[in-house]
């Protein structure tokens, strides 16, 4: 949102900050003469030690001195991954090709000779860069040499060397690991500011204590923590900027076979700075300020020296590797999400591929088994039609109006039928009414085919559409959140296909196409706003006021209970007729909602805030920041074709510092500009939208200034409650 970033606002995860914030923002004096002082690892991990014990005291009781004994029982850090994260991760690697040419050494005497040492380091070094490498070409570009290259230090204020320099000088025993440097025309020695990510080396990482894993000790963890702080303080001293988000560092700690992520997330501002005892300091910082995460310490070489690319272990280092570049070049053009999704046409292919292939006398083609005991199990092999069957198998599916269909649930059967297809290629949506009810319209929205793999990747919109977004609606209901401006849910369950079902369990699917397809049913059923723009125009004042408060309405009643939208655009608001002449307006979609933490909103290049797109996660003010683009959208403004998520950025920051936005708003209503002012100061912040007041000053707006109380339909309760109108809480009527 803002240009020129400050170390501050980075380290809170924001874009822009509030003018109050801005005048705090000063350098710290002596940070320069204190990363100087910051030299010896090992004290600084002794003054660690009682820190250590307190949480390993957490986890299990232990008489045992703390650097003679790893972490038992419960681990007392987070892991920096979820293990959907590296699921999905997974998803997106495959079809990437790595390849570690140098093998690491392995055997019980490697570590005792200093020719296998050399090999070692030659191998982490093959591995970082085979790593980099296809993870650039894969999510950035393919064109161009990769912006990075491998350079090992001695220690911190050390020069880097590459490893056969260091080999000739026979110095690789004092190595410490190797960087993940940015390239920088200037400079080809490498600093420590332009260091991306480090992995260290070390003769044993961890304690053994099982054949396949190692729990990581207190002197890998120590020695990564120093190294990180150490690294976040040369960036933020730096004058070259080559990484851009510097809050945030990622070690690599490593042996011959097994392997680890450290991450250490702070803001380095808050260190309190006294050149006379700097390692007391930076304890008391990672004790009070800093989020340490430790993952487990798993496999990544086989006996044979090759890295197991597609395991566990792999995988945390390569994400690490990920976000590191991330953190250097920005978001990539291809997220991991949009790789992860082409996951489903992979498995529908392999699907087709494996299975006999029967064609009827329609020309339809179904899968089932052959009866013909000369042809059973016989793989008929498909050239060049795979893609083909994918999209007549999926017509196959598609419902016509008139169609009637029937879902069931553990506890019942329910019909609708099918009046109007409402989705596109990319979701199948329709509008039907229930048999029970046929004078109400409702929403149906009908899953993908579920697979014998995992069905949640056979088609990732879908399963956001329909698994995801039953789940959220659920929630909502559960905690009691009900307004007109949401959805609600009407029924979930399984489509029951006609002609007989040849299942061989209540949870189990027979070679029909629609065998346990996922449907959900929602109300109400509008048109979304996106299609009203393009048949009417641009919005009026009211009609801009009123899908403003209405969508704030929505997004207070969820905040209430911890849940944020996260892809809120114009095809993700309907609007809904009440009365005449008057309309009001619903937020739907709701499957790519943030419940917790760990959960990733939608990106939208056009409509995403600049938090998500940064961080793939969402501030408090992210939806409302999304709002006003869309209100932008409806009100005339112009958003340009934008290609990349660079481009979207730029985009963001090039509107907000000209007032772009506020000025197109402002032509509208004045209310909207001082939303859109608001929204400005408060984005990639974590303090809360004051949904109240806003509320209060659109309502003042579209009904005028002596309308007495008004009724708020949105309350998370579900009942409508009388807010009164303060007088002390804006100023002049807006029109």
């Amino acid at each position: 949102m803002k240009s020129g970033i400050s170390s501050d606002a980075r380290s809170m995860g924001r874009v822009g900050a509030s003018p109050g914030d801005r005048l705090k923002e000063s350098p710290k004096k002596g940070l320069k003469d204190f990363a100087k002082k910051l030299v010896d690892s090992k004290t600084f991990t002794n003054k660690l030690q009682d820190w250590f014990s307190r949480k390993r005291d957490r986890s299990v009781d232990g008489k045992c001195p703390i650097d003679e004994s790893p972490f038992h029982g419960k681990f007392p850090f987070e892991s920096p991954f979820q293990l959907e994260e590296l699921r999905e991760f997974d998803f997106a690697l495959e079809g990437i090709g790595f390849q570690q040419l140098l093998r690491m050494p392995s055997g019980p005497d490697a570590s005792t000779s200093g020719a296998v040492e050399a090999d070692a380091y030659l191998a982490l070094e093959d591995f970082l860069h085979a790593g980099a490498q296809s993870l650039w070409e894969a999510f950035w570009s393919k064109e161009g040499p990769t912006p990075f290259y491998i350079s090992c230090p001695y220690g911190v204020g050390s020069k880097f060397h590459t490893v056969e320099k260091a080999i000739a000088r026979g110095k690789v025993g004092g190595l410490r690991g190797a960087a993940l440097v940015v390239k920088n025309s200037r400079n080809s020695q490498g600093e420590w500011d332009h260091v991306a990510e480090l992995a260290l080396m070390r003769a044993d990482a961890g304690d053994r204590s099982q054949e396949s894993e190692r729990i990581p000790c207190f002197a890998d963890i120590g020695e990564a923590l120093f190294y990180g702080l150490y690294m976040m303080l040369s960036r933020s001293l730096s004058k070259s900027n080559m990484v851009k988000y510097g809050d945030c560092a990622y070690v690599l700690v490593v042996d011959y076979q097994f392997g680890g992520v450290v991450r250490l997330r702070g803001d380095v501002n808050k260190m309190d700075i006294n050149v006379n005892r700097v390692y007391d300091c930076a304890v008391e910082w990672i004790q009070q300020h800093a989020e340490v995460r430790v993952s487990s310490f798993d496999q990544i070489w086989n006996k044979l020296g090759n890295a197991n690319w597609g395991d566990v272990g792999t995988l945390q280092l390569l994400l690490a590797t990920f976000y590191s570049i991330v953190q250097c070049k920005g978001l990539p053009k291809r997220s991991i999400a949009e790789l992860a999704a082409e996951h489903g046409t992979r498995l529908q292919k392999r699907r087709i591929e494996r299975r006999p292939r029967e064609v009827h006398e329609n020309g339809s083609d179904s899968f089932r088994r052959h009866q013909n005991s000369r042809t059973h199990g016989e793989i008929v092999e498909i050239e060049d039609e795979s893609e083909s069957a994918i999209r007549k198998e999926m017509e196959g599916m598609k419902l016509e109006p008139g169609t009637v269909l029937w879902l069931e649930d553990s506890h019942w059967q329910r019909g609708f039928q099918i009046h109007e297809v409402l989705g596109d290629e990319r979701r199948s949506l329709y509008s039907s009414t229930s048999l029970e009810e046929p004078g109400k319209l409702l929403a149906v929205y009908v899953g993908s085919h579920p697979s014998e793999f995992e069905p949640a990747w056979e088609d990732m919109s879908m399963w956001y559409q329909v698994q995801r977004q039953t789940k959220v609606l659920n929630i909502m209901k559960q905690r009691g959140i009900s307004s007109k401006y949401l959805p609600q849910l009407v029924a979930s369950g399984r489509i029951m296909h006609p002609g007989p079902c040849h299942r061989q369990s209540p949870g189990g699917r027979c070679d029909h196409p629609w065998c346990g397809t996922p449907i959900l049913v929602t109300s109400p059923v509008g048109e979304s706003v996106a299609t009203t723009v393009a048949r009417n125009g641009v919005f009026n004042t009211d009609e801009a006021l009123r899908c403003c408060h209405d969508c704030l309405s929505a997004l207070r009643s969820t905040v209430s209970a911890g849940i944020q939208h996260g892809d809120i655009s114009p095809d993700h608001v309907i609007r809904m007729a009440s009365g005449e002449r008057h309309f009001y307006y619903v937020l739907v979609d709701w499957g790519h909602a943030v419940l917790e933490d760990r959960d990733s909103p939608a990106i939208n290049v056009q409509f995403s805030s600049t938090y998500a797109l940064q961080e793939r996660k969402l501030c408090p003010a992210s939806d409302v920041e999304s709002l006003v683009y869309l209100l932008y959208y409806l009100c005339g403004g112009t958003i340009p074709h934008l290609e990349s998520l660079e481009a979207a950025l730029q985009w963001r920051e090039r509107s907000w510092a000209r007032r772009t936005i506020q000025q197109q708003l402002g032509e509208v209503s004045a209310v909207l500009k001082a939303f859109a002012d608001y929204v400005d100061s408060l984005c990639g912040t974590p303090y809360p939208v004051d949904y109240e007041i806003w509320l209060r000053r659109l309502n003042r707006a579209l009904h005028g200034e002596d309308h007495g109380k008004w009724i708020d339909n949105s309350a998370p309760t579900g009942r409508n409650d009388d807010v009164a109108e303060s007088s002390g809480t804006s100023g002049a009527s807006y029109s």
